[in-house]
């Protein structure tokens, strides 16, 4: 199950867990200060947290970022259901036209099936290798 929640504190829980910890992500780069402003999606899997992506609306942009999935629930099509879940959130928000994420360069298949095409080059973000994608969200 995926919705919408107030439960930051689950979501944080996961972020820690997968990028602090398994990614070595720096604390100070992985807690932005921009959880406040963001919509936050928490997927469960037998009732226990267990992925969590957000979603910042820039202008005409609907931003996916954060996206993480506990170990265990990899490869369930988990990952895929969330930002599934963002997008459809996305098309509801009135003025967004387009959703943009980045993704690490190793995902960059998954997220091309789900419908998102890559952009400029490649970058550093917090050590790990990203590339921009865009999909338009316009119908």
């Amino acid at each position: 199950m995926i919705a919408v929640t107030r439960n930051i504190a689950a979501c944080r829980a996961i972020r820690e867990t997968v990028f602090v910890g398994e990614q070595s992500v720096p604390r100070e780069l992985e807690w932005d200060g921009l959880d406040d402003q963001a919509i936050h999606l928490l997927a469960t899997l037998d009732g226990q947290p267990a992925g969590t992506a957000r979603l910042l609306l820039q202008g005409e942009t609907g931003k996916i970022t954060r996206v993480a999935v506990l170990a265990h629930a990899r490869g369930t099509g988990l990952g895929a259901a969330l930002i599934r879940a963002g997008l459809d959130h996305l098309r509801g928000q009135p003025g967004i036209r387009r959703a943009k994420l980045g993704a690490q360069t190793h995902a960059l298949g998954f997220y091309e099936k789900l419908g998102f095409t890559a952009l400029g080059p490649v970058y550093d973000d917090a050590g790990i290798p990203h590339r921009d994608m865009v999909q338009d969200l316009r119908p």
